[in-house]
């Protein structure tokens, strides 16, 4: 019988690291900047054509590679950064595991040149799904240019997968971002099909975080500082007040690696409490420095994951610091017992005579029809009179109401009560025949403003209201990205946004009908819910762009209504298409039956 086990292909072997590895164009910018920083580089650039689709090259001035070092990369497992299983305690660079290179020529056209300072040439390499296509001497810089093109070129289903150019961008900005913010004493560069996103200059921290993501935040950060002996805790706060319900800038870094780490989040989400409004979260930018021999990085190959020996203790040494930063650093009243040449202020004294309070004097019998009094009399006679025939005549005001069926679908309703009533700024109830209907009213208000905002981007037809003095927004870079594709769908709401460069949009003009509401803000959160929506096909993106729009502009709960406005509510809620759910699902009304109200009363 023939043996059934053999031996995978390198090749095979590579292909299927890279799916685990290698998932889109970020991964493979995530892995090449990585190795740039353990090459010891001061200039970092970075050039995507297409998101990375059709080319992505990362060129650094680090130590470079020699002609055995550049060949030898490209195999399985083989790494300078650690030789053996102990090194894996003791980190201090961003890899370790030698799959990333090796996975990235598996599955696209791979062209190295590098060389180091002590070499007269250096070496040129091309490799094309791990195959080694030439090799020759180059003259060249000292550093590495990795030139990556055709994505997944041999691996078609992966590449059909990819997301839109938008999306991968956004990606590739993500992953970009994670890595800048921990090193600011480099700099770095990146360019979109010959544009330049970014260009980042090595400085502080503060500075870097400022350059990623705007002016306005440098005056919004606290500082974090705290020495122990289980670890060293640094970096900024946001202020309370800088707190949002999406699109909060959250980052955890330990030795100078990403992670994320819902444990620690907690943490500084609770040191915020009773601080800013439930269900929104301030920025933070928290940076450990850990004994490597205290956690454990080998978890999974994107490395994002970490283990710590010293959970629970770190927990509460991150939850104090990020309190004493905002106690120390916000601006709070303080009471001064400074009284030295201060006014004197007279003090209450209870026991001392109480000022009387002014007397009005009145005519108890006074009426205007007998100024005097003397007829007061006469006049609680007429007055009696007047209410005996007033309680005499039938009342000519009677509150109408419909005792016809309403059910909560546009087609069976019929008759209804034009009388309202709003419970507790939530609800809006009215009569039916078969009972009570109770109308959710900041859903059904989502429902409508939903349809009416989907009908203006597919018809592009809004009304703009100029603003008086035009406003100007600063927005990080995979905001950036997402903004200059939703300008002309803005545009269609009835948005007037305008784009300056550099991550600064100005705003002439707004919807009309959106007063009361702070256009900066709804503008952001409609940015934000379009980052996290991206990936969505045309069509399936407007109606995200509508919703969102409506979430933001609808009538909120514990607004008053008046009875004109709760039938206006009532009316266009039944001319939608779907009065009975929101687009996301939810469901905007119920009947409670008449026959479980006289139940009830039994």
């Amino acid at each position: 019988m023939a043996d059934k086990i053999q031996l995978l292909p390198d090749s095979v072997a590579n292909q299927i690291a890279a799916g685990e590895v290698i998932q889109r164009p970020a991964s493979v910018i995530k892995e090449l900047v990585e190795n740039a920083v353990d090459a010891g580089a001061h200039d970092i650039r970075v050039m995507v054509v297409d998101a990375g689709r059709t080319s992505i090259q990362v060129i650094d001035d680090g130590c470079g590679m020699s002609e055995t070092d550049a060949r030898l990369a490209f195999e399985r497992h083989a790494t300078s950064k650690i030789r053996q299983a102990d090194d894996l305690f003791s980190l201090h660079t961003m890899g370790f595991r030698g799959e990333a290179l090796p996975s990235i020529a598996a599955v696209a056209q791979v062209a190295l040149t590098t060389r180091m300072a002590g070499d007269e040439v250096g070496t040129q390499l091309t490799i094309h799904g791990s195959k080694v296509v030439s090799q020759e001497p180059v003259a060249c810089p000292v550093g590495c240019n990795f030139k990556v093109d055709n994505l997944f070129f041999n691996v078609p289903a992966r590449r059909r997968f990819l997301k839109t150019n938008t999306t991968e961008l956004n990606n590739i900005l993500t992953a970009f971002e994670r890595i800048v913010l921990v090193y600011p004493d480099i700099s770095f560069t990146l360019y979109s099909n010959q544009q330049e996103l970014l260009s980042l200059r090595a400085g502080s921290l503060r500075q870097r975080i400022v350059d990623v993501f705007g002016k306005k935040l440098s005056q919004e950060l606290l500082p974090l500082q705290v020495d122990t002996a289980l670890c060293r805790i640094s970096g900024f706060v946001g202020k309370p007040e800088t707190a949002r319900k999406k699109g909060a800038h959250a980052f955890f870094f330990v030795n100078g690696r990403y992670m994320r780490h819902p444990y620690f989040h907690k943490a500084v989400v609770g040191a915020y409490e009773r601080l800013v409004p439930e269900g929104t979260q301030a920025p933070y930018f928290v940076y450990f420095d850990v004994e490597p021999a205290d956690i454990d990085v080998n978890i999974h190959p994107t490395k994002t994951e970490i283990k710590f020996e010293n959970e629970q203790g770190i927990f509460q040494i991150l939850s104090a610091a990020v309190k004493d930063a905002l106690g120390r650093f916000c601006d709070v009243p303080s009471i001064d017992f400074d009284t030295e040449g201060r006014p004197e202020i007279p003090v209450f004294d209870p026991q001392a005579d109480a000022v009387r309070p002014p007397q009005v004097q009145y005519n108890p019998s006074y009426t205007p029809r007998f100024p005097s009094g003397a007829s007061s009399h006469h006049a609680t006679a007429d007055m009696a009179d007047l209410y005996a025939l007033t309680l005499s005549q039938p009342s000519q005001q009677t509150i109408p109401f419909s005792g016809e069926d309403e059910s909560p679908v546009p087609q069976q309703l019929t008759e209804r009560s034009p009388q309202h009533y709003q419970y507790k700024g939530r609800y809006i109830m009215t009569a039916v025949k078969s009972g009570l209907m109770i109308i959710d009213q900041h859903r059904a208000d989502v429902r409508i403003c939903y349809e009416r905002n989907l009908e203006r981007i597919s018809k592009k037809i809004a009304s703009t209201q100029r603003v008086l003095f035009p406003e100007v927004l600063q927005f990080s870079p995979s905001e950036t990205v997402m903004l200059q594709r939703l300008l002309p769908d803005l545009t269609a709401i009835g948005f007037d946004v305008s784009d300056l460069g550099g991550g600064s949009f100005v705003v002439n003009g707004i919807p009309a009908g959106i007063d009361g509401i702070d256009p900066l803000s709804l503008l952001r959160n409609i940015v934000t819910d379009a980052v996290e929506q991206s990936s969505l096909a045309t069509t399936d993106f407007h109606a995200a762009l509508a919703l969102s729009m409506a979430r933001n502009t609808a009538i909120a709960y514990g607004q008053v209504l008046s009875n004109e406005e709760m039938e206006r509510v009532v009316n266009e809620l039944f001319a939608c298409s779907n009065a009975n759910y929101t687009p996301d699902g939810n469901a905007i009304l119920a009947i409670l039956p008449q026959s479980d109200i006289d139940h009830l009363l039994t």
